[in-house]
Protein backbone atom coordinates (compact mmCIF):
# COMPACT_ATOMS: atom_id res chain seq x y z
CA UNK A 1 0.00 0.00 0.00
CA UNK A 2 1.42 3.17 -1.28
CA UNK A 3 1.73 6.18 1.63
CA UNK A 4 1.14 9.69 0.98
CA UNK A 5 2.23 12.59 3.38
CA UNK A 6 0.93 15.87 2.58
CA UNK A 7 2.38 18.74 3.93
CA UNK A 8 -0.30 22.11 4.06
CA UNK A 9 1.18 25.31 4.64
CA UNK A 10 -1.58 27.81 3.64
CA UNK A 11 -3.16 30.01 6.53
CA UNK A 12 -6.25 31.26 3.77
CA UNK A 13 -8.84 28.08 3.81
CA UNK A 14 -11.14 27.38 1.45
CA UNK A 15 -9.75 31.05 -0.28
CA UNK A 16 -6.50 29.41 -0.33
CA UNK A 17 -5.54 28.59 -4.28
CA UNK A 18 -2.27 26.72 -3.37
CA UNK A 19 -5.17 24.36 -0.96
CA UNK A 20 -7.72 23.99 -3.69
CA UNK A 21 -4.93 23.15 -6.50
CA UNK A 22 -3.63 20.18 -3.66
CA UNK A 23 -7.45 19.07 -2.85
CA UNK A 24 -7.72 18.83 -6.90
CA UNK A 25 -4.16 16.68 -7.08
CA UNK A 26 -5.39 14.73 -3.95
CA UNK A 27 -8.72 13.76 -5.93
CA UNK A 28 -6.60 12.22 -8.69
CA UNK A 29 -3.99 10.70 -6.96
CA UNK A 30 -7.26 8.77 -4.45
CA UNK A 31 -8.16 7.94 -7.78
CA UNK A 32 -5.27 6.22 -9.20
CA UNK A 33 -4.61 5.16 -5.50
CA UNK A 34 -7.81 3.68 -4.40
CA UNK A 35 -5.75 1.53 -1.86
CA UNK A 36 -3.30 3.78 -0.89
CA UNK A 37 -2.89 6.01 2.53
CA UNK A 38 -2.65 9.52 2.96
CA UNK A 39 -1.70 11.23 6.30
CA UNK A 40 -1.92 14.72 6.69
CA UNK A 41 0.44 17.05 8.49
CA UNK A 42 -1.53 20.67 8.48
CA UNK A 43 1.34 23.08 9.45
CA UNK A 44 -1.59 25.95 10.24
CA UNK A 45 -3.88 23.36 12.20
CA UNK A 46 -0.68 22.09 14.46
CA UNK A 47 1.45 24.90 14.45
CA UNK A 48 4.97 24.06 14.75
CA UNK A 49 7.32 25.74 17.64
CA UNK A 50 10.62 27.05 15.76
CA UNK A 51 13.92 25.92 16.94
CA UNK A 52 14.82 27.11 20.33
CA UNK A 53 18.37 27.35 21.82
CA UNK A 54 17.46 24.15 24.13
CA UNK A 55 16.32 22.56 21.11
CA UNK A 56 19.38 23.27 19.50
CA UNK A 57 21.53 22.15 22.33
CA UNK A 58 19.70 18.51 22.77
CA UNK A 59 20.63 18.49 18.75
CA UNK A 60 24.04 18.85 19.16
CA UNK A 61 24.15 16.44 22.15
CA UNK A 62 25.06 12.48 20.76
CA UNK A 63 21.62 10.78 21.72
CA UNK A 64 23.46 8.26 24.13
CA UNK A 65 24.48 11.62 26.32
CA UNK A 66 20.88 13.10 26.00
CA UNK A 67 18.67 13.55 29.20
CA UNK A 68 15.04 12.94 29.60
CA UNK A 69 14.29 16.88 29.02
CA UNK A 70 16.77 17.02 25.48
CA UNK A 71 14.70 13.85 24.17
CA UNK A 72 11.95 15.55 25.30
CA UNK A 73 13.17 18.76 23.58
CA UNK A 74 13.38 16.63 19.88
CA UNK A 75 10.09 14.59 20.38
CA UNK A 76 8.08 16.59 18.16
CA UNK A 77 11.09 16.40 15.38
CA UNK A 78 11.55 12.98 16.15
CA UNK A 79 7.95 12.72 15.71
CA UNK A 80 8.17 14.78 11.98
CA UNK A 81 10.63 12.71 10.57
CA UNK A 82 9.25 9.27 11.09
CA UNK A 83 6.25 10.85 9.01
CA UNK A 84 8.45 11.77 6.45
CA UNK A 85 10.40 8.48 6.63
CA UNK A 86 7.38 6.13 6.53
CA UNK A 87 5.94 7.95 3.20
CA UNK A 88 6.44 6.90 -0.06
CA UNK A 89 5.46 9.74 -1.67
CA UNK A 90 5.46 13.37 -0.17
CA UNK A 91 2.86 16.57 -1.47
CA UNK A 92 4.49 20.10 -0.25
CA UNK A 93 1.74 22.46 -1.06
CA UNK A 94 2.52 26.20 0.16
CA UNK A 95 2.25 29.81 -1.13
CA UNK A 96 4.57 31.80 -1.73
CA UNK A 97 5.28 35.44 1.19
CA UNK A 98 7.79 37.67 -0.43
CA UNK A 99 9.02 35.51 -2.96
CA UNK A 100 9.67 32.62 -0.59
CA UNK A 101 8.02 30.27 1.36
CA UNK A 102 6.31 31.14 4.62
CA UNK A 103 7.21 30.54 8.04
CA UNK A 104 5.49 27.58 8.81
CA UNK A 105 6.76 25.65 6.54
CA UNK A 106 10.31 26.92 7.26
CA UNK A 107 9.45 25.44 10.87
CA UNK A 108 8.75 21.74 9.54
CA UNK A 109 12.32 21.95 7.56
CA UNK A 110 13.80 22.93 10.12
CA UNK A 111 12.43 20.36 12.62
CA UNK A 112 12.78 17.42 9.71
CA UNK A 113 16.70 18.02 8.31
CA UNK A 114 18.29 15.80 11.12
CA UNK A 115 21.76 14.68 11.04
CA UNK A 116 21.90 10.98 11.49
CA UNK A 117 18.31 10.55 10.66
CA UNK A 118 17.65 12.35 7.24
CA UNK A 119 21.17 13.38 6.77
CA UNK A 120 24.25 11.58 7.07
CA UNK A 121 27.26 12.70 9.09
CA UNK A 122 28.66 12.90 5.58
CA UNK A 123 26.84 15.36 4.14
CA UNK A 124 24.77 12.45 2.18
CA UNK A 125 20.73 12.38 2.03
CA UNK A 126 19.73 9.80 3.80
CA UNK A 127 15.62 10.07 2.48
CA UNK A 128 16.45 8.03 -0.69
CA UNK A 129 13.37 6.18 -2.71
CA UNK A 130 10.65 8.31 -2.74
CA UNK A 131 9.12 10.77 -5.05
CA UNK A 132 8.36 14.51 -4.39
CA UNK A 133 5.75 17.02 -5.62
CA UNK A 134 5.83 20.52 -4.80
CA UNK A 135 2.51 22.65 -5.38
CA UNK A 136 3.09 26.52 -5.13
CA UNK A 137 0.57 29.09 -5.78
CA UNK A 138 2.61 32.59 -6.41
CA UNK A 139 1.02 36.12 -7.20
CA UNK A 140 3.67 36.74 -9.62
CA UNK A 141 4.75 35.24 -12.25
CA UNK A 142 8.56 34.03 -12.77
CA UNK A 143 8.92 31.95 -16.51
CA UNK A 144 10.82 32.32 -19.16
CA UNK A 145 11.63 36.28 -19.71
CA UNK A 146 9.92 37.10 -16.78
CA UNK A 147 11.88 40.91 -15.30
CA UNK A 148 11.04 38.75 -11.38
CA UNK A 149 12.47 35.43 -12.44
CA UNK A 150 15.30 35.66 -10.42
CA UNK A 151 13.02 35.79 -7.44
CA UNK A 152 11.36 32.60 -8.17
CA UNK A 153 13.09 31.57 -4.40
CA UNK A 154 10.38 29.30 -2.90
CA UNK A 155 10.09 26.18 -5.44
CA UNK A 156 13.85 26.59 -5.72
CA UNK A 157 14.53 26.38 -1.78
CA UNK A 158 12.32 23.68 -1.78
CA UNK A 159 13.72 21.16 -4.33
CA UNK A 160 17.65 21.69 -2.56
CA UNK A 161 16.26 20.82 0.72
CA UNK A 162 14.59 17.90 -0.36
CA UNK A 163 17.73 17.41 -2.09
CA UNK A 164 20.03 17.72 0.33
CA UNK A 165 17.70 14.68 2.31
CA UNK A 166 18.12 12.81 -0.80
CA UNK A 167 14.81 13.16 -2.28
CA UNK A 168 16.00 13.84 -5.97
CA UNK A 169 12.38 12.58 -8.15
CA UNK A 170 10.67 15.89 -7.59
CA UNK A 171 7.65 17.74 -10.01
CA UNK A 172 6.55 20.74 -9.19
CA UNK A 173 3.22 22.79 -10.07
CA UNK A 174 3.69 26.15 -10.21
CA UNK A 175 0.07 27.68 -9.74
CA UNK A 176 1.73 31.35 -11.05
CA UNK A 177 -0.64 34.26 -11.24
CA UNK A 178 -2.79 33.19 -8.79
CA UNK A 179 -3.76 36.52 -7.55
CA UNK A 180 -5.59 36.96 -10.36
CA UNK A 181 -8.54 34.86 -8.62
CA UNK A 182 -8.46 37.05 -5.84
CA UNK A 183 -8.69 40.24 -8.35
CA UNK A 184 -11.59 38.46 -9.90
CA UNK A 185 -10.09 37.99 -12.97
CA UNK A 186 -10.79 34.41 -13.13
CA UNK A 187 -12.47 31.96 -10.79
CA UNK A 188 -10.79 29.56 -8.50
CA UNK A 189 -12.55 26.62 -10.56
CA UNK A 190 -10.79 27.83 -13.97
CA UNK A 191 -7.70 28.47 -12.43
CA UNK A 192 -7.45 25.03 -10.87
CA UNK A 193 -8.95 23.36 -14.29
CA UNK A 194 -6.25 25.17 -15.82
CA UNK A 195 -3.54 22.52 -13.57
CA UNK A 196 -5.69 19.80 -13.92
CA UNK A 197 -3.12 17.55 -17.12
CA UNK A 198 -0.16 18.27 -15.69
CA UNK A 199 -1.96 17.25 -11.95
CA UNK A 200 -2.97 13.84 -13.74
CA UNK A 201 0.19 13.11 -15.35
CA UNK A 202 1.67 13.42 -11.99
CA UNK A 203 -0.56 11.63 -10.03
CA UNK A 204 -1.06 8.53 -12.73
CA UNK A 205 3.06 8.21 -12.36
Amino acid sequence: MTKLLLIEASPRGAASVSRNLTARFIAGWQAAHPEGEIVIRDLVKDALPHVTMDWLAAYFTPPPAQTPEMKAQLALSDELVQELLGADEIVISTPVYNYNIPASLKAWVDHIVRKGLTLGFDGAGLVTGKKATLIVASGGVYGEGSPIADRNIAPQYMKLILKVIGITDVSLIHGESAKSVDMGETTMEKFVESYVGQMKQLADA
